[in-house]
């Protein structure tokens, strides 16, 4: 008698069970998914990187022996160091004008808003190089600088030429006009605090200026350094133009060079490329750590360091080859 349908499969009829018992599952290799589309641009990049980087070494118009002889000369390293000398004091004096204003830019006061605005409005509308050549030539404008009641007489004068030299005319131009990025830099960290941050702060009953200086500041630094950095970073590269206000920085050292030896404009430009390149380098590992450090109790975890990253990768390529030879 047959059986109805849907009947179940007797033991009988059952297919024959394997007596070879299945790989556990965490011993069976898993093949990773394939990207072709991945290793042909990496391939791509590679190929370009190295037709790059093969001109830049065979190229003869280049004179890598002329770039060996200028880069480490007296003369481009105390245009270097003037590089550097601009740079910090403008970096500071930038960064604290910069807070001023932004602390101006956010008071209560329809005035220090007004003010504040003024100016960031205004020096950023003005090149740089502008404000440079003002300030070279101020002296033709005011000879003499007074200081005493406004309107009234004056307690005592000083020449403003005798004052002002060429380095504090790079750095009072270059801080007057980063202060103006700076001070945008600043309010956006601040403004991007959670206003719960305030809330709580002001519920403890704390002043208002220790709110600021170990509550919302800490916290916007996290947004204000990325962003300022890119602004140093500029400033870096921003100085090279006080060599028209007769001040020989690194760029200028390399000019003045080219101009009394003009066979050797190309290396004599590559020296202050590499230079620029070592400078930006070096804001940029500070940067890092800087980051890292403030992001301590704003993630789970902090970022690998460059060095634990590399011994990762190396303990990984150890485990992997360690798998491939036991399979």
């Amino acid at each position: 008698m047959s059986e109805p349908p849907g009947a179940a499969v007797s033991l009988a009829e059952a297919p024959p069970a394997t007596d070879t018992p299945s790989r556990p599952l965490a011993a069976q290799r898993v093949l990773p998914l394939r990207r072709p589309g991945r290793w042909i641009a990496i391939a791509a990049v590679l190929v370009l990187a190295a037709q790059f980087v093969h001109g830049l070494v065979t190229n003869p118009f280049y004179q890598w022996d002329r770039f060996g002889y200028w880069f480490l000369r007296p003369t481009i390293l105390d245009g270097l160091l003037v590089t550097l000398e601009v740079t910090a004091y403008s970096a500071v004096l930038g960064l604290l004008g910069g807070i001023l204003l932004a602390l101006a830019r956010l008071s209560r006061s329809p005035v220090l808003r007004a003010v504040s605005w003024i100016y960031v409005w205004a020096f950023r509308s003005i090149p740089l190089i502008v404000v440079l050549l003002f300030l070279y030539n101020f002296s033709a404008l005011y000879r003499t600088l007074s200081v005493g009641v406004p309107f009234g007489p004056a307690f005592f004068s000083f020449d403003e030429s005798k004052l002002a030299t060429d380095i504090v005319i790079a750095v009072v131009g270059i801080s007057l006009h980063e202060s103006a990025y700076a001070a945008e830099v600043v309010r956006g960290g601040i403004v991007s605090v959670d206003q719960g941050q305030h809330e709580a702060a002001a519920a403890l009953g704390l002043p208002r200026g220790y709110q600021f200086k170990r509550i919302v500041f800490p916290q916007a630094l996290r947004s204000i350094i990325p962003n300022y950095v890119n602004q140093l970073i500029g400033l870096i590269k921003g100085t090279s133009l006080v060599f028209y206000v007769s001040l020989l920085d690194l760029f200028g050292a390399a000019q003045s060079m080219g101009s009394t030896y003009p066979g050797d404009i190309v290396p004599l430009l590559m020296v202050a490329t590499v230079w620029y390149l070592i400078l930006t380098s070096v804001v940029s590992v500070v940067q890092f750590y800087v980051e890292r450090y403030y992001a301590r109790g704003a993630t789970r975890s902090l970022p690998p360091t460059p060095l634990q990253k590399l011994r990762t990768a190396v303990t990984d390529l150890r485990a992997r080859v360690r798998r491939e030879a036991a399979v």
